[in-house]
């Protein structure tokens, strides 16, 4: 089995995530208390719970990787989301192309 990374890692990046989300004004929110909460119940994480040693850390760690996730598909979805009709410029813009400027030119021309 692959090694974890710290559970202080991983709870940085989860208040990292809601920070993200919710703005300046996460440490109210009942998400992150829920997370504190969790990870200082959680802090030894022994055999009294009738769980793998490992179990809470790792479904933190796979907690991080959805809100990680979700960040980037939303960012992704609201760059390349269809807009309607573009212009011939933004659509070659979009692949890293640029037009000709004249009519029979190879686009590098001034």
């Amino acid at each position: 089995m692959a090694s974890l990374s710290s559970p202080l890692r991983a709870c940085r990046g989860i208040l990292k995530e809601l920070r993200a989300i919710q703005g300046p004004s996460y440490k109210q929110s009942l998400a992150y208390n829920y997370v504190i909460d969790q990870f200082r119940k959680n802090k030894v994480t022994g055999e009294r719970y009738c769980r793998a040693q490992q179990e809470a850390h790792h479904a933190s760690l796979t907690y991080l990787c959805l809100l990680t996730s979700t960040r980037n598909h939303l960012a992704l979805h609201n760059l390349y989301h269809g807009k309607g009709e573009r212009s011939p410029e933004e659509v070659a813009g979009l692949v890293g192309l640029r037009l000709p400027t004249q009519p029979g030119g190879k686009g590098w021309e001034k």
